[in-house]
């Protein structure tokens, strides 16, 4: 792991560099923790001279190149290809050369090494001191920053301070091809692909490629400005400027992309030359008045717990990194801090990452169901490829096209068109965007709503049932009536018929009659829910709590995950569990539930949830505060937000697991804040644990800002902007003006229900 300091408020600092933090290990997670992204262009943390490094990375949102899907027996609708993101021109690298020496951190004596990773100021400042093996000793203070208001931008400021007289040579490079690492064998880690950029053209400052089999264009422009003396070379997948110097040398590096259907080197020359008329100053400027605004709306604090206070900012700003938009762009479940998952969009967007940015930074939000949108004859073809009506969304994409080779979750996951179909009705419903309501989304709502009516059917006892699907539980694939498809399933089909009843002429573009609209609804209100009268709770599916339990008692702790040391038949035919599938049902679906239900299913699937994925701890967060285990809750929110930047998740290397750092939101504010959205109405049950004196978090919901306090007794609700209405456990209050201050109503702190695999306590961490 990288060595992070103690929590700070406001950034992530890395002191030293010990051999741990040297290894590939800690190198690959460093990068992946100091990645700088703006939803278009994503910097892994690698150290400026690119040696030693765990993995190289530069992303371009969208770019990527295609591989051939192999198969030891072929079965129709088996995707023949898959897309796998590639590095883009690296523009990072700058070599330090004193008196001929290569400055390298494992040589001469390094002096002191700090990085810090700046949550308001959006940038990554490095400082070093060392002495090379001659003797000479240099000072090298670098900041790097990826630009949100200049979404093609990229800069980098480097000084270095030596000794009148010491010769300094800066070696600047913008690279492409470079080399690649293999990948571990995991079957999230990405694809390893060599040379997948064919050069076009090159000039002193443009690297122009093409991908070899995708055929995306690629532009790539640079300029340097320095107080040294400059010579550039060039060739195909280089560009060169070298910078010499006496004493002290300072370089400001702007780089410029340029991809996608309007690439061309004019395109990038035209947007790196605004940045460089702006000046690396300018540029932090900006990027700091962006992050200000973003955070006047998203903050979250917690009083209590620091290391927690710290990673859900660093989630936050992840997720702002990965989701910010300004053209349709997907969000890739690692963002573009890393190639895990060969860089796929996956249902984790939707269910995870869009609720957090529909309340803190709805314009991403809209912008990115219009790139679902733009996928979605994409959809209608995979639909008919499966003899399906309507569309059928990918379990996994980058262009849209489904890329996953593994059938029960590539096509039977069909959970995923619900979950697109959950975000564009929450989204409309917090934003208020009718003209997107109107246009794409109810598009979308209609052809995700046709999927259903097609899958469903009417058996002998009257009710409307699903069968064979794969729900969120992995490990629990092809069953029927998987509860949290038939519950997203009912909501995506109401809400497909409220919206072409709101919105009649567009309904009538699209061919919705009243007879499919009163089919929509039959199958919505008759869809089964499996319920153990046996057990008195819900079913994940039907029949899962008639299957054979698992032993956890002879399952030792390095048996885990489960998928990498079992096989999949043994998984699917007991009752063990992924991730909380019937549990995040309950934390989407909240209002299909009675308390008593869920108290009864949250104990259930607790003793059989063995958190094998990152998406888990969220939901069971969540569910745990709801239900009074506010301990317990505690617990999973730090195991979600300390993930990756304390706990060094096992794929940390490959990049963030974007959408635990936004569980950890969803922790606070769904499960502490009690915030639900039903209806287009908000409502509040805030629960705070005794030994968390405060927390406060801030929504936006349609052209107001809101701001909740929470401490153990009581919450205060306050709006800047039109009056709210909201209910705070019931009671209906409209918030205008002044503070608006409830009484939380008392209860125990219950006890953790069993678990085969019990998170950390965090009280005891924080007592030790």
């Amino acid at each position: 792991m990288a060595d992070i300091a103690a929590a700070e408020p406001w950034c992530v600092r890395e002191t030293g560099l010990s051999d741990d933090s040297l290894s590939t290990a800690g190198l690959r997670h460093a990068e992946s923790l100091f990645a700088l992204a703006n939803g278009h262009i994503g910097l892994r943390g690698n150290l400026d001279e690119n040696d030693p490094r765990g993995m190289p990375g530069t992303y371009l949102n969208s770019i990527f190149e295609l591989r051939d899907l192999q198969y030891a027996e072929a079965g129709y609708a088996y995707p023949e290809q898959s897309e796998t993101v590639i590095d883009a021109p690296n523009g990072k690298l700058i070599g330090l050369y004193v008196d001929d020496e290569p400055f390298d951190v494992r040589t001469g004596e390094l002096v002191s090494h700090e990085r810090v990773l700046d949550l308001r100021a959006g940038t990554l400042r490095r400082e070093a001191a060392w002495v090379s093996p001659s003797g000479t000793a240099v000072r090298i203070v670098s900041t790097r920053l990826v630009s949100f208001p200049h979404p093609s931008v990229a800069a980098i400021r480097y000084e270095v301070t030596a000794d009148p007289g010491v010769r300094l040579r800066i070696e600047s490079d913008l690279l492409a091809n470079e080399e690649q690492p293999e990948q571990r064998d995991d079957p999230r880690a990405a694809t390893t692909l060599h040379d997948a950029l064919r050069p076009v053209r090159h000039s002193d400052d443009v690297l122009e490629h093409r991908t070899r089999r995708s055929d995306l264009p690629v532009a790539a422009a640079v300029s340097h400005h320095s107080t040294g003396a400059q010579t550039v070379t060039s060739e195909p997948d280089r560009i060169r400027c070298t910078i010499t110097g006496e004493g002290t040398l300072r370089v400001e590096k702007f780089l410029a992309y340029a991809w996608g259907p309007q690439a061309s080197a004019d395109r990038a020359r035209q947007d790196r030359d605004a940045a460089v008329s702006l000046g690396f100053d300018g540029l932090a400027a900006d990027q700091r008045a962006y992050l200000d605004e973003f955070w006047t709306a998203a903050d979250v604090e917690l009083d209590g717990d620091p290391e927690v206070q710290q990673a859900v900012r660093f989630g936050l700003f992840h997720v702002l990194q990965a989701g910010a938009q300004a053209g349709p762009h997907p969000i890739a479940a690692k963002g573009l801090t890393g190639n895990g998952y060969d860089g796929h969009t996956l249902w984790d967007t939707e269910s995870f990452v869009l609720p957090v940015l529909t309340y803190t930074h709805p314009a991403c939000v809209g912008l990115a169901l219009r790139w679902r949108h733009g996928t979605l004859e994409a959809a209608r073809d995979r639909a008919r490829e499966l003899r399906l009506a309507g569309a059928a969304y990918p379990w996994r994409t980058i262009s849209g096209a489904e890329c996953s080779g593994y059938w029960p979750a590539g096509t039977a996951a069909l959970h995923v068109n619900a979950d697109i179909a959950d975000a564009v009705l929450r989204y409309a419903a917090a934003s208020g965007d009718d003209d997107f309501l109107a246009g794409a989304g109810l598009e979308i709502l209609v052809e995700t709503a046709r999927l259903w009516c097609r899958v469903a059917h009417l058996a002998d006892d009257g009710e409307w049932h699903i069968a064979g699907v794969t729900g969120p539980d992995e490990y629990t694939a092809l069953m029927d009536d998987n509860i949290f498809t038939n519950l997203m399933a009912r909501h995506n089909l109401r809400g497909a018929a409220e919206v072409c009843e709101r919105f009649p002429a567009g309904a009538h573009d699209l061919d919705v009659g009243a007879d499919e609209l009163a089919a929509w609804r039959e199958v919505a209100d008759n869809l089964h829910l499996p319920y153990s009268e046996a057990r008195q709770v819900h079913e994940q599916a039907a029949g899962f709590t008639k299957l054979q339990e698992w032993d956890f008692a002879e399952t030792k702790d390095d048996d885990y995950p489960l998928m990498m040391h079992f096989p999949y038949l043994d998984l699917y035919r007991k009752q063990v569990s992924k991730q909380a599938d019937l549990v995040l049902a309950m934390a989407l679906r909240s209002d299909a539930f009675t308390a008593g239900e869920k108290a009864r299913n949250f104990a259930y699937y607790e003793a059989r949830t063995v958190r094998d994925s990152s998406l888990s701890a969220p939901a069971q967060a969540v569910l745990a505060a709801e239900t009074g285990h506010l301990e317990l809750a505690h617990d999973y929110l730090a195991e979600a937000a300390l993930l990756d930047l304390r706990a060094g998740g096992e794929s940390s290397g490959d990049g963030l697991h974007i959408a635990a750092c936004a569980g950890s939101w969803m922790a606070l504010v769904m499960g502490f804040g009690g915030l639900r959205d039903h209806g287009g109405r908000l409502s509040f049950a805030p629960r705070l644990p005794q030994h968390l004196p405060r927390m406060r978090f801030r929504l936006r919901w349609r052209e107001s800002s809101l701001r909740v306090t929470v401490t153990p007794e009581q919450a205060t609700y306050e709006v800047s902007g039109p009056a709210v209405e909201i209910t705070h456990h019931g009671e209906t209050l409209t918030v205008d003006g002044a503070p608006v201050t409830r009484a939380i109503p008392r209860g125990e702190d219950k006890a953790a229900p069993p678990s085969p695999r019990p998170p950390q306590r965090r009280r005891d961490a924080l007592e030790a």
